[in-house]
């Protein structure tokens, strides 16, 4: 960025972050040894419309290993009627695992709708209610180390 013709003051950087999101990283290297269940420490800005912030500042405060519905998060925001929105501002988060919305869930129970894929939103719902492990980057059925369907990260 030090050729942008755009280039905004030096001073308005602040102070030079030789590793740059550390904090979340640590975090989430916590989350999956399982030794961390909310990232409520970690300071986060979130760009969207109020609507959208306001949904996702709930999708903080489920609980790990729990799960809610669309209705139910629309209920907790004070807009029961809101549900399909709830579900478009919920797929508009732009950090998942972090502001969890893995968490959410259909009426009927069935998982829906998830950025990453269905198959990965079952795999952290299994993880977060210890039916799965995460070793090495992969979701595995138990401690033998068998690999479940596909890589994390």
């Amino acid at each position: 960025m030090t050729d942008h013709r755009h280039r905004p003051p030096l001073e308005t950087f602040g102070e030079r972050d030789e590793v740059p999101f550390a904090a979340a990283i640590d975090q989430l290297a916590e989350y999956f040894d399982g030794r961390r269940t909310d990232f409520s420490e970690l300071p986060i800005h979130l760009s969207g419309t109020p609507f959208q912030r306001r949904v996702w500042e709930e999708l903080r405060a489920i609980p790990h290993g729990v799960t809610i519905s669309y209705g139910q998060l629309a209920d907790a925001i004070g807009q029961l009627s809101a549900a399909r929105a709830v579900g478009l501002a919920n797929g508009k988060n732009p950090i998942s695992i972090i502001v969890p919305c893995h968490r959410v869930i259909g009426s009927t129970g069935s998982l829906t709708g998830y950025g990453g894929g269905l198959q990965r939103k079952r795999q952290l719902l299994d993880f977060e209610r210890g039916r799965v492990q995460c070793l090495d980057g992969a979701f595995v059925a138990d401690a033998t180390g068998q690999a479940a369907q596909e890589q994390l990260f």
